[in-house]
């Protein structure tokens, strides 16, 4: 806040909109931002690790091992998002909570269900009533980081899946025949070479990744959607001191361009990891960049 904003009533245009752009509230928008790059940049690997547990299991030889993997993929991604969303998050808070119940209070000799209440010891909460408010903002971001990791996960598992079968076969034999065990043509010629075929779809993925953080709301984060909503309506003095209209279509607005902007600079270093990924392989992408070269 600058110096000059003591009387809103006083400003210019340039110096009120200096003023309401940066009052605590817009600098929660402002950090909302850096929410959302955070979701992404840890929600990204942690699907991807879901993902390829998930590939392995669906090809394992093991039936039992076969049989969760495959259900995991077809489970998950039968599931509409935001119904998952808004029962998972619910479900994996009370399981943990559970887990500790069962530690820390051993001697706990009532129901924990009753009716519709779930009911723990003190101890077990999390996080626990005392704690700072910080720490169940982090919790919850915690909760919708790993929801959004494992929903996604399933969607990267099938896309690895399919990959890892799209692999030639006579690579795999070539190798078994120079005595490569099966974990090593696993790791050395079947990963490898796997991710040319699965990059497209991994894309597609990253993309629908990025345009469903604003389901971060329905988790109960305050995300970058919900601010532009409150800040963008009438406002009401909980909000700022500087009352205007409904503003929601600039703010809106506002938000298009930045996931645009993410979307654009998305693409680009994905096709360039795709033309990295490209060289050298006996692929249709391949045989382009060789003749680009020749």
């Amino acid at each position: 806040m600058f110096s000059f904003c003591t009387d809103p009533d006083t400003l210019d245009t340039v110096r009120w909109f200096a003023c309401y752009l940066t009052t605590g509230k817009h600098a929660n928008l402002y950090v909302s931002v850096v929410i959302v790059l955070v979701l992404l940049a840890l929600t990204a690997p942690a699907a991807l690790m879901f993902g390829f547990g998930g590939a392995m299991a669906a090809r394992s030889r093991i039936w039992p091992v076969s049989w969760i993997g495959k259900g995991y993929i077809a489970v998950v991604r039968g599931v509409p998002d935001i119904a998952f969303f808004l029962f998972f998050v619910i479900a994996l808070d009370q399981a943990f909570e559970w887990i500790r119940h069962k530690i820390k209070c051993p001697d706990w000799d009532e129901p924990i269900r009753q009716g519709n209440d779930f009911v723990v010891c003190q101890a077990a909460k999390l996080p626990l009533g005392n704690a700072p408010q910080w720490i169940h903002e982090t919790y919850g971001f915690f909760l919708a980081a790993l929801t959004f990791a494992i929903v996604f996960g399933a969607f990267a598992a099938n896309v690895l899946f399919g990959a890892m079968r799209a692999v030639p076969r006579a690579q795999l034999e070539t190798a078994e025949a120079y005595g490569m065990s099966h974990r090593q043509t696993f790791w050395r010629i079947l990963v490898p070479q796997m991710w040319v075929y699965a990059l497209p779809g991994l894309s597609n993925l990253w993309m629908v990744l990025t345009k469903a953080t604003p389901l971060l709301f329905l988790l109960g984060v305050e995300d970058i959607v919900y601010w532009a909503r409150e800040l963008g309506g009438t406002a009401n003095p909980r909000f700022t001191d500087y009352p205007h209209g409904d503003w929601r279509a600039w703010y809106f607005l506002a938000l298009l361009v930045f996931y645009l902007g993410l979307t654009r600079i998305s693409e680009i270093l994905l096709e360039r990891l795709t033309v990295r990924l490209n060289r050298g392989q006996a692929t249709t992408g391949g045989e382009a960049l060789r003749k680009a070269g020749a």
